[in-house]
């Protein structure tokens, strides 16, 4: 074996008899790890390897054309039997399933050379049996597959595609091929298909065979940075397919919800985004804007993604949101069905962030507050969110002449089921604070109140509407006189 300047491939364990038992038991072939070159060069077969790469093994399906020297009527096509046999004319049945095509053509000489002398035999693949394979693990579609050869041998990454593509928590570095031999042994092939990712090299792409078992592992722990390469993978899945994942915490909509690449932002708080025509992977802003944003109490810095594997265990690992807002992709990690994203609650607001996690993807595009009382245009007017409680009073047209600015009441229903009042001392020189110009929420309820003159003006007009209603009912039969 070249020294030096080689990358392992695949680790080996080849199975070897245990005299004790009677049976065989995997034994580790391990390959040594050497640096990966700097300059392509031919790798050399594995040392120890318990396989030949290019050595085809006949079963059951296969076509086979049999040619013996000088004596054509004994030869022609043929074809593996359900029991591994050939039927030959003469001899009859001959064994040759797990055999290469020279084992084959030495089995059916021995055969023959009970009526011939010294025959020459030479077996030739026609067309060979469609090839079975079972796929298990962080795999889409997990199951067993039969897969044209199309005149080769199906690779590991075309059946991982042909099984729906890898999940976002597998770990492309341990993959297992299991492959069984003639002697009842089991061959435990280590592909590291993240190098075939990473160089192209063909020969991280093992060459797969009728009856091998593929298992892809979860990762110990998820890597966001390799995330994206994982999903832009030919054997990636489909993140044109919508996933179902939960959503739970500080959004206005938690719960189930089925996400695509293509969600955009929410047009009001609460309401789910909808869809655009290009779509990438479904990822945790996607999800958030499905659930219809996040709240102004959300902790965007540590949201937390739990997501199950095939085996049962749970990958775990954080995102903050804020990063992404600087510019850090990676935070905004892909997703995978049956995610659940958990919004925290924040223990502490910065009033300096909230316009700009205000403005970002995530947000709702608006929020309702409903605004009564002394104001230019009460009702319902929609702001964006963590809007301040004086940009609420300016979208209704501000106070009136009849209104007292100085105890404004903010009502708002909590989380709980509680409600809270506020009186607000309005000051439009000030910017966001709790005291004097809060962040408003969806559904909060401002209240601006009469001021004294105004209020003692309606009294004195409620008062004197009886007097004035009695004047103008007397007044009638005294105009109708007039008339005459």
């Amino acid at each position: 074996m070249r020294s030096a300047s080689l990358a392992a491939i695949l680790v080996i364990s080849a199975g070897v008899a245990d005299s004790s038992a009677g049976l065989a038991t995997p034994s580790p072939l391990t390959l040594s790890q050497i640096p990966a070159p700097s300059t392509i060069q031919p790798l050399p077969p594995p040392p120890g390897a318990a396989y030949q790469e290019d050595a085809y093994t006949l079963g059951a399906g296969d076509q086979i054309r049999i040619d013996i020297f000088r004596i054509e009527r004994y030869g022609g096509e043929s074809t593996v039997l359900v029991d591994g046999t050939l039927n030959l004319p003469v001899v009859g049945s001959v064994l040759v399933q797990g055999m290469t095509l020279e084992q084959a053509a030495e089995a059916v000489a021995q055969k023959y050379s009970r009526i011939l002398r010294q025959p020459r035999v030479t077996i030739s693949l026609i067309q060979p049996r469609p090839v079975k394979v079972g796929i298990a693990g962080e795999i889409q579609q997990p199951g067993l597959y039969t897969l044209d050869r199309q005149g080769q041998l199906p690779s590991l990454a075309q059946v991982l595609e042909a099984a729906g593509g890898i999940r976002q928590s597998a770990d492309l570095r341990q993959v297992q091929v299991r492959r069984p031999q003639a002697s009842g042994a089991e061959t435990v092939i280590t592909v590291d298909l993240w190098q075939f990712l990473q160089t192209g090299d063909q020969r991280y792409d093992l060459t797969l065979r009728d009856g091998d078992s593929v298992f892809v592992p979860a990762a110990a722990v998820v890597n966001r940075e390799e995330a994206s390469q994982l999903a832009a993978a030919s054997f990636a899945a489909d993140e044109t397919l919508p996933i179902n994942i939960a959503v739970v915490g500080e959004v206005f909509r938690p719960g189930p919800h089925t996400v695509t690449g293509s969600t955009r932002t929410a047009q009001e708080a609460g309401v789910a985004g909808g869809v655009n025509q290009l779509g990438t992977s479904p990822t945790v802003t996607r999800a958030i804007q499905v659930a219809g944003g996040i709240t102004p109490t959300a902790d965007i810095r540590q949201i937390q993604i739990r997501r199950k594997t095939r085996t049962g265990t749970e990958q775990s690992f954080s995102v903050d949101l804020w990063q992404l807002l600087q510019g850090d992709l990676s935070q905004d990690a892909i997703l995978q069905e049956g995610d659940t994203i958990v919004v925290p609650t924040a223990t502490a607001i910065d009033p300096s962030e909230a316009p700009q996690i205000a403005a970002a993807s995530f947000s709702p595009d608006s929020i309702k507050v409903n605004v009564v009382g002394e104001v230019v245009r009460p009702g319902v007017v929609e702001v964006p969110p963590n809007t301040p409680f004086n940009q609420a009073l300016l979208a209704a047209g501000g106070a009136n002449n009849r209104a007292n600015t100085n105890a404004v009441q903010l009502i708002r229903l909590n989380p709980d089921g509680s409600v809270s009042r506020q009186e607000i001392d309005v000051d439009f020189t000030s910017g966001i604070n709790s005291d004097t110009n809060p962040a408003l929420r969806n559904n909060d309820v401002i209240v601006v109140g009469r001021s004294g003159i105004a209020s003692l003006s309606d009294i004195l007009s409620t008062a004197a509407d009886p007097l004035t209603r009695f004047f103008t009912l007397f007044s009638v039969p005294l105009n109708f006189f007039r008339l005459f």
